[in-house]
């Protein structure tokens, strides 16, 4: 992790918060104009909370007085809560408006050993330490997008060597991957393979996941196989102070992309073992997901790695074969039309 991303994250993080924390005074400042009211019973409930902290610890003996207090001020809050519903407003709505709910855009929440960083803000580390440079226009790869007419619904067994149409296999694939991310917690879910030649969706699949399990507080790490292998040798090897081994095991979910695209030789070999083996350990106290994707087949696979690494993707990632006409080529033939 890079300390100076994060302090300059931080930063902005403290920035957001006191705009957010700025702007919900506002709104209260207009309400107030437009309800009086208001203002006078935000300003008792105040005055009143202060004198029942006094009691507290002046006054111990006496309960009667504090729970006289604390009787006017939920009757105050009561009161407070109706005018709100009068004018169609809960309380909430005069809170700040936080990006996070987890860490109202501080950066931290409690742990189980004190404050650690939320995911959001290990989320934003990721993307500028690794994402950024990988992902291509992920924030517009969602589910939202995803556009079946680009898988022919016809069922051609000689062409795709399927019984199955492209389109009815590609909505096998999206409930499998609804799936996924519905049970992402459940440590007996397996990870995803996805196996297809290019151009038949796997990376753009693999960035919905991503979007959704970001906007339920999961952390994400895009790699290409090739640029990660690389850069753990590199580390290793002192060409670099990125150790970006400690994210890729920690990561909730790790997306490994083209697989068989790298250069072999052992030394990678052995780490792609590590990783796979590492985060398949993770599960039994943190849980931690893996998607690979790969032109190659499960053949192609066992003759290109060690059984060792093949043996434990096949034992507990389910395989997704993608097959149909290259999308990349659909979309330039319609453009040009």
């Amino acid at each position: 992790m890079n300390t100076d991303n994060l302090k300059s994250l931080l930063i902005k993080y403290d920035q957001k918060r006191n705009s957010a924390i700025l702007a919900a005074k506002h709104k209260k400042y207009e309400l107030y104009d437009k309800i009086p009211e208001l203002e006078k019973i935000d300003n008792d409930i105040s005055t009143l909370s202060i004198q029942s902290i006094k009691a507290v610890l002046t006054t111990q003996d006496d309960k009667k007085i504090i729970d006289e207090l604390n009787k006017k001020i939920a009757e105050m809050k009561k009161r407070r809560t109706a005018i709100l519903k009068d004018n169609g407003l809960t309380p909430k709505d005069l809170e700040p408006i936080f990006e996070c709910k987890k860490c109202k855009d501080t950066g931290y929440v409690k742990g189980e050993n004190g404050n650690e960083l939320c995911s959001c803000i290990k989320q934003e580390l990721y993307n500028l330490e690794y994402n950024n440079s990988n992902i291509y226009d992920l924030k517009n790869q969602t589910f939202k997008n995803f556009k079946l007419d680009f898988y022919s619904d016809e069922v051609n067994q000689e062409k795709y060597g399927k019984k199955i149409s492209p389109r009815q296999n590609i909505l096998s694939i999206r409930k499998m991957c609804d799936r996924f991310i519905e049970n992402f917690n459940d440590p007996k879910e397996s990870n995803l393979l996805f196996c297809g030649s290019p151009g038949l969706g796997k990376t753009f699949l693999s960035s919905c996941i991503a979007n959704e399990l970001i906007l339920k507080g999961k952390t994400v790490l895009y790699q290409t196989a090739p640029v990660m292998l690389d850069s753990i040798i590199d580390y290793k090897f002192g060409k670099t102070d990125n150790n970006i081994a400690n994210a890729i095991n920690t990561v909730d979910l790790l997306i490994i992309d083209d697989l068989g695209t790298e250069t072999k030789n052992l030394l990678k070999i052995t780490e792609l073992f590590n990783i796979i083996n590492t985060r398949l350990l993770n599960q039994d106290n943190k849980i931690t997901k893996t998607i690979i994707s790969t032109n190659l087949s499960l053949q192609d696979l066992y003759d290109v790695y060690e059984e060792r690494i093949v043996s434990r993707i096949i034992g507990n990632y389910n395989a997704c074969y993608f097959f149909g006409d290259d999308i990349r080529m659909k979309k330039k033939i319609k453009v040009n039309v």
